[in-house]
């Protein structure tokens, strides 16, 4: 054997066999490998992003379903890639300029494009590293990037193709713009917050005879903008109105009455304004309407000239001034308090403005019927299926996608405007002249596209598409993708739409789509409330294995992971004790031992039948847990897998099995040579269980295992069932001996009875077979309870003094005369009930409080509620202890 050492370091491990992984290849699928294909491509993630909860939760679950599926004989390509993440990227190259006193106009549109290049070299790939650092089993060959020469020509593919079919069009048209970021954003790069305005109550004078028509709004800056007030063709209020005009205050222009089934009459006074440019339901008011469309501001959001004296000021500041000269006037009918939802840029946080602007946009109605088909038929699964809601009707309600973007980083859009006509050259190459005037006057379209453009396509693109390679006719459709819930329509339902428009079929057949990661107490984490937790902490404190359980543990399917420290420690220790349980086997078995590859012989574990309970137990138990985990892998039960795995490796490999074969362990006979070729063959299966989950500290033991064919556990193969190990006989009788030393070992606790003395016990059964089973194991009995003298029979009766534990098929009586000191239990429990009960008073007295719980921090308050319970709990216990020993004191005085 090679040396084990006496504890694990993961400092000393991890990256010794992610370096060995990756120079053997294992992590590569050969295009010409004849196995059955299994594909995901990793959601990409940005170059300018580091590794967060989120990232880490995704990343596990993909490396987990690609590792499993590697060792179950697939040919298993996780396909890994970055994004060039248009606005966020360009951003950090701004502040960097800015700290140097210029910025990207001075620098020029090449230049600037050439900075970025520099700086996603030097750091974009941080991202990948910390990937590495979690385990991930990417092929890293084929790491993709979304503007690499083969994918920014899968763009303009992709681009062309939709405009010569007229699903791309440039149009006037009402988008989110950023005046902090200069460009547009798509309805789902817009993040609404709930905000406390103010609704504003304008009088508008009508023209000739009536009363003033008092319109309400949110942003009376906006007003300079108006082109008509519109009303409810069935409001009564306003029907003899419709037609007429009305003064605009301060622009001092006539705009008319107008009536659309649009406008809310519950809204202020049922009379609204309406400005096409600046509002996306007045803009559709003015087409119905034929309205003119009057833009008031700039591109940073500041008044230009059509605002008149407000010119140049910023939006904020002539709303301020704007209410001065409007209160002056006497226009302000009345101002009240108003919560309403504010559209805000995903990016830097500014209020996004409505703005009249001339876009590229995909028609998208025609691309979303098959989408919608294609999950409405089951060819795409959504996982949990109550996303399914959510993606209809999302899909049903779709709008054209604004596709143009106002930054330099990113595919600039492959259209060149004439100069002389006027004219639109859509083509995959620079063209030379003008398609429709010959013209040589002709210029590129200076906007790039979205982001998720080239996101859409990347299942197909990251495979060589438009080129008809062999991995694509391989490899796609993929397989399976992991995503979290905030990138449904970002990304996944375009990725859906552009893989069967341009593939002709989906780009995956299952979507597994997972919660959020919070902080312990349920909170989302943020920078703000100061519980961000920080992935590379944690690994470096407790190892990547211990970091990735706890998130796997805890990923149930539609339920928020609650994180803690502490939870990640308690899975350290699960590392402990695998590495402790291997240490014990190690030292236990010579290099001569090898057992056989199985399957085995039928009913035989490398020629020897299995004879002892503990050999025939736990081959059984190992065929359950094998069928567990792989049904909830197959199910994206990630949560269940770890626990079936856990329960079996901790409480009933290290906790009994162990513990049973030390006895055949300590004797030269048959029994040791089959127990230690039980001991190599369930270790050997349960390490292989764990390598999905926990990659390196299963390959350090796996690798001192004399096993045959012993490369790398990340190639070997996954554990199948043998159906001749289910032993049912085995189990029953297993659980019927662990049944009554736990009985034995409960009374030795509740009593506190010290461990070093034997206790006698009587056993009393309800039928023959449960006595036969129990005399059969006395040995074990009486090893694991610490117990001797101990009788078993039917029909036994309790003895004077005797602690009692009662279970459906026996009742154990522990005679406690001559053991138990009562007296001195008695005044022991006395003690822990005081004190127990005086930390209670003083929780009490917190938690009635109510300016403690509406000033003290949520998780001091949530902690104080746990401690409050758990002592409850525990002065519940001690009165019970004493009941019990005063019952056992009325006995011995009889």
């Amino acid at each position: 054997m090679k040396e084990f050492n006496k504890s694990y370091d993961p400092k000393g491990v991890e990256d010794k066999w992610y370096q060995f992984w990756i120079e053997k290849g294992y992590f590569h699928a050969d295009e010409d490998r004849p196995k059955f294909p299994f594909c995901i491509v990793i959601p990409p993630p940005n170059i300018t992003g580091s590794l967060h909860l989120g990232h880490a939760l995704n990343n596990t679950l993909q490396d987990i379903l690609i590792r499993w599926k590697r060792m179950d004989g697939y040919n298993a390509l996780w396909l890994p890639g970055t994004d060039h993440a248009g606005i966020a990227t360009q951003n950090v190259i701004e502040k960097q300029l800015k700290s140097e006193g210029t910025d990207r106009h001075a620098l020029g549109r090449d230049n600037f494009v050439k900075r970025v290049w520099q700086w996603k070299e030097e750091y974009g790939g941080r991202i990948i590293h910390q990937l590495k650092r979690l385990g991930a089993s990417c092929d890293w060959q084929r790491e993709r990037f979304t503007m690499d020469e083969g994918l920014s020509r899968a763009v303009r593919e992709v681009f062309v193709r939709l405009y010569e079919e007229g699903l791309i069009y440039k149009g006037d048209y009402i988008i989110n713009w950023c005046p902090r970021c200069r460009t547009a954003l798509s309805d789902l790069e817009v993040e609404h917050e709930e905000v406390k305005g103010k609704l504003y109550y304008i009088r508008y004078t009508l023209t000739g005879k009536g009363n003033p028509i008092i319109v309400a709004t949110t942003r009376p800056e906006t007003m300079l903008g108006d082109t008509a007030v519109a009303v409810h063709p069935e409001d009564e209020r306003y029907r003899g109105l419709i037609g007429r005009k009305v003064l605009l205050p301060i622009a001092e222009r006539f705009i008319p009455i107008i009536s659309d089934p649009f406008v809310n009459r519950e809204f202020g006074t049922g009379a609204v304004k309406v400005t096409p440019a600046h509002d996306p339901n007045d803009f559709e008011i003015g087409l119905r309407h034929n309205l003119p469309a009057l833009k008031i501001m700039d591109e940073e959001g500041k008044m230009n000239e059509e605002a008149g004296g407000y010119a140049g000021q910023d939006r904020f500041e002539c709303r301020k001034n704007l209410l001065k000269e409007l209160k002056a006037g006497g226009y302000i009918e009345r101002i009240q308090d108003y919560t309403h939802s504010i559209g805000h840029c995903y990016r830097c946080r500014t209020p996004v403005e409505p703005y009249l602007s001339k876009q590229w946009f995909v028609k998208m109605k025609g691309l979303a019927e098959p989408a919608i088909e294609a999950v409405k038929k089951g060819r795409i699964r959504l996982i949990p299926k109550g996303w399914e809601n959510s993606y209809f009707d999302w899909m049903l309600k779709i709008k054209d996608w604004c596709i143009s973007r106002q930054i330099w980083w990113g595919h600039r859009i492959p259209a060149w405007h004439c100069e002389d006509c006027g004219g639109i050259t859509v083509d995959r190459v620079a063209p030379a002249e003008c398609r429709h005037c010959k013209s040589k006057n002709i210029k590129q379209e200076e906007d790039v596209l979205d982001t998720w453009f080239s996101s859409a396509i990347w299942p197909f693109s990251t495979l060589g598409w438009p080129e008809d390679t062999k991995e694509l006719r391989i490899f796609y459709p993929t397989t399976t993708l992991v995503t979290s819930f905030d990138i449904l329509f970002f990304w996944v339902a375009r990725m859906i739409m552009m893989g069967l428009k341009f593939m002709g079929n989906i780009p995956f057949s299952d979507v597994y789509i997972h919660a959020l990661v919070r902080d312990a107490e349920g909170q989302k984490m943020s920078k703000s409330k100061g519980n961000i937790i920080d992935p590379l902490v944690m690994i470096n404190k407790y190892g990547t294995d211990a970091f990735r359980f706890t998130l796997t543990a805890f990923a149930a399917q539609g339920r928020d992971i609650r994180f803690s420290e502490e939870r990640v420690e308690g899975y350290r220790h699960f590392c402990n004790k695998i590495w402790n349980a291997s240490r014990f086997v190690f030292m236990n078995i010579e290099d001569s031992i090898i057992p056989p590859t199985p399957p085995f012989n039928k009913g035989g574990l490398g020629g020897i039948t299995p004879s002892s309970l503990p050999n025939r137990w736990i081959l059984s138990r190992l065929n359950h847990v094998i069928r567990e985990i792989r049904k909830s892998l197959e199910d994206y039960r990630f949560n269940d897998a770890a626990g079936s795995i856990y329960q079996f490796v901790w409480h009933e490999f290290c906790d009994w099995y162990l513990e049973m074969a030390k006895s055949d362990l300590s004797q030269d006979s048959k029994e040791k040579e089959e127990t230690l070729n039980c001991l190599i063959h369930t270790l050997d299966h349960s390490l292989r269980l764990l390598h999905p989950f926990m990659p390196f500290i299963t390959e350090e033991i796996w690798q001192h295992l004399p096993v045959r064919n012993r490369e790398s556990i990340t190639i070997s193969e996954f554990p199948k069932e043998y159906p001749d190990y289910y032993n049912t006989e085995a189990e029953e009788e297993m659980s019927l001996v662990i049944l009554a030393v736990m009985g034995i070992r409960n009374i030795r606790g509740e009593m506190n009875i010290s461990p070093s003395i034997e206790l006698k016990a009587i056993i009393n059964v309800k039928d023959d077979r449960v006595k036969e089973t129990l005399e059969r194991n006395l040995l074990y009995i009486e090893r694991f309870a610490r117990g001797k003298e101990i009788k078993i029979g039917k029909g036994l009766q309790r003895p004077k003094m005797a602690a009692t534990s009662i279970s459906e098929v026996m009742e154990i009586y522990i005679p406690l005369e001559g053991i138990l000191d009562i007296d001195g239990e008695r005044s022991r429990l006395k003690k822990d009930l005081d004190k127990a009960e005086k930390d209670i008073a003083i929780l009490s007295k917190k938690l009635t409080n109510e300016d403690f719980l509406s000033k003290a921090p949520k998780e001091v308050v949530n902690k104080d509620k746990s401690n409050y319970n758990t002592l409850t709990e525990k002065a519940k216990r001690l009165k019970d202890g004493i009941k019990k020993l005063k019952l056992l004191e009325k006995e011995a005085a009889l």
